[in-house]
Order: structure tokens, then C-alpha cells, then sequence
């Protein structure tokens, strides 16, 4: 379950980066050729000569490693842990004894290295929003420090500091995703169901009206359940598969103390990469990870 032997050296975490790097082969990182030779090593790492361009590489070259003072035993420790245990950086902090700084930027460089989920329905659809607070923290020249209330009842919006987070349920591939928005509106609606397989796609939802217009649509078979009336299944109709995974995005965002709005995505991104990694042993998960970071 944890991949000690990846932490043990910088050697083998170097290794490691290796492999999972050039499994197609290497590749120069500045002209994309691979008419590349080894050029010698640089401390731990290979080291490589471009025979297009005439430039010299490593392997952490154009990567979320590169010219940090991390370790890459660190940065693996750092990533697994705030993946497979969502772990706070206060206390990769401690477990580092590095600065809350450094390790929060590092985590956030990583974050940001991920792709957005590509999505493809097959349908049916489960579609479901939920609000989370997320304002803009810390004491900027131009601003003031952000409230830690956010305590407004109901549907929230991103100006009032709680963007609603999209989440949606994929019955025919079994695939689950989490998109945050600025606005929960019919058009954000119609962005997330665009890309599909069906002609006409089958949607469960809720009684919100963001989803009303897909009734009148004939690329869309819309089919609810009004909550307020007390109605939370209707045989196959229901949004239990969104609020399921809902609640556990809230789970992810909960020991990080209300991320800032403007990364709430990059942290979402890294929740889609956790869920992936769920039933994958230590090593293999470890190389998802980098392989998604790279």
C-alpha cells in the first residue's frame, strides 16, 4: 500500500521518474525529436544530448520537478500522501519539516500540472450540483482578508464566494466526474451533456430548473425527481450516484480549511486523479500519478 522503496534513495526515485517518463522512449523536451543519445548524468539523473537541436536535458527537464529544491523522494512522499490520504500540508509540513510555504506550492504545482477530465457520455446521465465555500484567502495590497463565515443558506453563486461544483454520473461507462462552474445556469448545463455517443441522451436530475430547457430539447430525454416533495427515487430515476460522490468532494476539500476559489479546480482535478488511483497497490499508483503529472 505505500511504496517505501520509492522514498528510500533519490536514486530510486529517480529511476522511477525515468521509467515512467521515456516508457514510449526519450523524447527531447524543446524540438520533440528522439534523436537523442545519453550525454553523461547530472547528479542522479541521465542525462541526454539532442542530435536535432544540439540542447542537453535531464530527466526532470520541463517537468513539475525541474529546478526545485525538493528532493524527488520528497516531492513522490508529498504527492502520495496527499493523494491516497488526502493529507493537509500542515502536516506534510511536519512530517518534512519544511516550510508551509514551500510544501503549499509545491502541492499546488502539481495540481495545476493535471488535465481536465475528458469526457465522453454514453448515458444514462446523472447530473446533481453542489455548493462548497471557496472565497479568496489571504491578505492581499488590493484586498481585504475573506470572511471564514460563508454561512448564506441556499444556492450560492461564485461571486458570493460558494461555486456550485457539478457532478456527473456516467451509468453506461461507470465513470464519475466533478466540474467546478461559475454559474449554475441552463448553458453550463448544455457545456457539461455536449460531448456524447447518443444521439438522444437520457438525464436524470433533480427539480432544479437550470435542467427545465433539456425537456423541449430532442437531444435530451429528461427524466427527475423534485426533492422537495419528498421524491428521491423513482425506480431507476434518481441523483444518488451524484450525491454519493458529492459527499465525498466535500470529504477531499474538508481538511484543506476552504480552498480558495481560484483553485477549487485544480484541486478538483487532483480529487479525479484520487478516485482513479482506489483499489491500485503503492507502486502503481505512485507511477499513475507521476504519469498524469508529466
Amino acid at each position: 500500500m505505500f511504496p517505501i522503496r520509492r522514498f528510500v534513495s533519490e536514486s530510486a526515485a529517480a529511476n522511477l521518474l525515468q521509467q515512467v517518463r521515456w516508457r514510449d522512449g526519450v523524447e527531447c523536451p524543446r524540438c520533440r525529436s528522439d534523436l537523442t543519445v545519453r550525454n553523461g548524468s547530472y547528479r542522479e539523473y541521465q542525462r541526454y544530448l539532442c542530435k536535432n537541436c544540439g540542447r542537453t536535458f535531464n530527466d526532470k527537464t520541463g517537468t513539475i520537478f525541474a529546478h526545485s529544491k525538493l528532493s524527488l523522494k520528497e516531492w513522490y512522499f508529498t504527492i502520495y500522501v496527499f493523494l491516497r490520504f488526502n493529507t493537509s500540508i500542515r502536516q506534510i509540513e511536519a512530517e518534512l519539516d519544511l516550510s508551509y510555504r514551500t510544501v503549499r506550492r509545491r502541492v499546488e504545482r502539481f495540481a495545476r500540472s493535471l488535465d481536465a477530465p475528458s469526457m465522453t457520455l454514453s448515458g444514462p446521465v446523472e447530473i446533481d450540483e453542489v455548493y462548497v465555500s471557496a472565497g479568496l484567502k489571504g491578505r492581499e495590497r488590493d484586498q481585504e482578508s475573506r470572511s471564514r463565515g460563508l454561512s448564506t443558506r441556499g444556492r450560492g453563486s461564485y461571486d458570493g464566494d460558494k461555486p456550485p461544483v457539478f457532478t456527473l454520473v456516467d451509468r453506461g461507462s461507470d465513470e464519475r466526474y466533478v466540474v467546478p462552474a461559475k454559474s449554475a445556469e441552463e448553458s453550463t448545463v448544455r457545456l457539461l451533456l455536449g460531448n456524447r455517443t447518443q444521439e438522444s441522451l437520457t438525464v436524470y436530475t433533480d427539480g432544479f430548473r437550470a435542467y427545465d430547457p433539456l425537456e423541449d430539447d430532442d437531444a435530451f430525454t429528461r427524466e427527475y425527481v423534485v426533492h422537495g416533495d419528498g421524491e428521491y427515487a423513482d425506480g431507476d430515476v434518481h441523483v444518488n450516484g451524484c450525491e454519493s460522490h458529492a459527499s465525498l468532494t466535500r470529504r477531499w476539500l474538508s481538511p484543506h480549511r476552504g480552498v480558495s476559489k481560484d483553485k477549487l479546480t485544480p484541486y478538483l482535478r487532483a480529487f479525479q486523479l484520487r478516485c482513479e488511483l482506489y483499489r491500485k497497490p503503492g507502486d502503481e499508483a505512485l507511477k499513475h500519478a507521476l504519469d498524469a503529472a508529466l
